[in-house]
């Protein structure tokens, strides 16, 4: 009764099943189908294929994460994820909460705020740094994110009037 046992119970069975020699690639491959067209065949199917694509997309995390000030262009993401992009948006929103357009911006802003704070940089020049182009739409993210201005945000920071929290 394999299906009553646990997960790690039957990876377990399966794994010891493929170490015996004498099982040669059409037993496995037999075994494998019988298992998949199995009562639990939909849900051993989804186990194997969900590891393998939050990884893909943590790789898409990964590279946004050290290109965020890049223009991002989402078939590249999704070239580097392996998956196309309806696919790598469907997973990247089940990972991360957000689109990976919404996430590049997440990051820019987060690494703009830092950048004012710790290099006492303006603005325009901290919004350039991270991949803006226009200072003027950095403003209007910014104060949409964060709730105020740069200026005062930064301001109201270094006088201590808030804590500031970063998650990026």
């Amino acid at each position: 009764m394999l299906i009553r046992r646990s997960s790690s119970e039957r990876n377990d069975i399966i794994s010891r099943l493929f170490d015996i020699s004498f099982f040669d690639k059409p037993i496995q491959r037999e075994i494998i189908y019988r298992l998949l067209q199995g009562s639990q065949g939909a849900r051993l199917r989804a186990i194997a294929t969900f590891e393998t694509k939050c990884h893909r997309t943590a790789k898409a995390v990964a590279w946004l994460r050290s290109n965020y000030e890049k223009p991002l262009r989402v078939e590249h993401l999704a070239t580097i994820a392996g998956m196309s992009r309806s696919t790598l948006h469907h997973h990247f929103r089940a990972l991360t909460a957000m689109s990976p357009l919404q996430f590049q911006k997440q990051l820019r802003l987060h690494a703009a705020r830092q950048r004012m704070l710790t290099s006492e940089l303006d603005a325009a020049s901290a919004a350039f740094e991270v991949g803006y182009e226009s200072p003027s739409q950095f403003n209007r993210e910014y104060r949409r994110f964060f709730g105020r201005p740069p200026i005062r945000d930064i301001k109201a920071l270094r006088d201590g009037k808030f804590v500031a929290i970063t998650t990026a």
